[in-house]
């Protein structure tokens, strides 16, 4: 019988870190704590055991100090520990989209301001982007604990405490009021909103993804990579959520050049784009990502004319 085929990275953008194999020893030499989690896999190649949240948060550390220069990163019990490789991935192409509206070159530096709707307590998408490209960072999030978690993860790392500012959103029925203060401005936002509508949804979903990990033994499963209630699921799922998204932006159509979104699944898209219609988009775009079999996608719309557009990148652009 021949090998098991390897999962490929080759979906992954061109400009992400971790399109090979993981490189563990040169990733233990950074983080040695990992190496207790090293086994090898069914092909024979060294690899962790993901269906372990301590290892899968070993390796996040791992990647985290070795890629990112994040020396200290970690999550109280329960809260979500992402995939790396598929973060990056957004906003890798989040940077994609603001070049190709300034002549093809990534605004870089900390004239660039992103907003992370739901930053969760591991602060991830703020860590990457700051790196890989010096921008700034407001996360939000309705979790206390979580916020906490961030400023936690923000202050041990003191370079970050200038680049990435938490704040709390008190009502979780709003996504951009509440945050965003007047005559504020982003040139981006991200939110991977909550892809369950209920909390048993959220439950049977944990039972799946342990089932095809091959570690389903009882009637309580560990999920891998964790997740509290507002991380998982909202009243009516992501399509609802990312309704309150849309709304919200149309409602402050120039504080923000290009609002972003993922999208789970690939029946919220067509509702998704008749509301950016209604709401008066002037631009949309649906980008595919994949990671392994994980199959997602990213939705960017902006309110800008080109002029509005054109006067926007001469303000906070050049030169970046």
């Amino acid at each position: 019988m021949p090998p098991p085929e390897r999962p490929s990275k080759d979906a992954l953008h061109p400009r992400n870190r971790h399109r090979g194999r993981y490189d563990f020893p040169q990733l233990i030499k950074s983080s040695p704590a990992l190496a207790g989690f090293v086994r090898a896999n069914p092909f024979g190649d060294q690899s962790v055991d993901f269906a372990d949240p301590a290892a899968v948060k070993a390796l996040n550390q791992a990647l985290l100090r070795h890629f990112y220069g994040v020396d200290y990163w970690d999550l109280p019990a329960g809260y979500l520990c992402p995939p790396i490789p598929g973060r990056a991935d957004y906003v890798h192409h989040v940077a994609d989209l603001l070049a190709a509206r300034n002549g093809g070159a990534v605004p870089r530096g900390p004239g660039v301001r992103v907003l992370d709707v739901g930053v969760g307590a591991n602060c991830i998408y703020p860590l990457i982007g700051h790196h890989e490209y010096g921008w700034r960072f407001v996360g939000s999030d309705v979790d206390a604990g979580a916020l906490r978690a961030a400023q936690q993860i923000v202050a041990a790392n003191g370079a970050l405490a200038e680049a990435i500012e938490c704040r709390r959103q008190p009502d979780a029925r709003r996504v951009f009021d509440g945050i965003v203060r007047p005559g504020e401005v982003f040139d981006a936002t991200l939110c991977n909103p909550p892809f369950h509508a209920s909390a048993a949804e959220a439950a049977a979903g944990t039972r799946r993804k342990t089932a095809n990990l091959g570690t389903a033994r009882g009637p309580r499963p560990v999920l891998n990579f964790g997740g509290q209630p507002a991380e998982l699921w909202a009243p009516g799922g992501e399509a609802a959520f990312v309704g309150h998204l849309v709304r919200e932006s149309q409602q402050r159509p120039a504080a923000c050049f290009w609002y972003t979104t993922l999208i789970s699944k690939k029946e919220t898209l067509p509702g998704l784009h008749r509301a950016l219609h209604r709401a008066g988009a002037l631009a949309v775009q649906t980008i595919d990502m994949a990671q392994g079999q994980k199959k997602s996608r990213l939705v960017a719309w902006t309110f800008l004319t080109p002029a509005q557009q054109a006067a926007w990148r001469q303000a906070r652009w050049d030169g970046g």
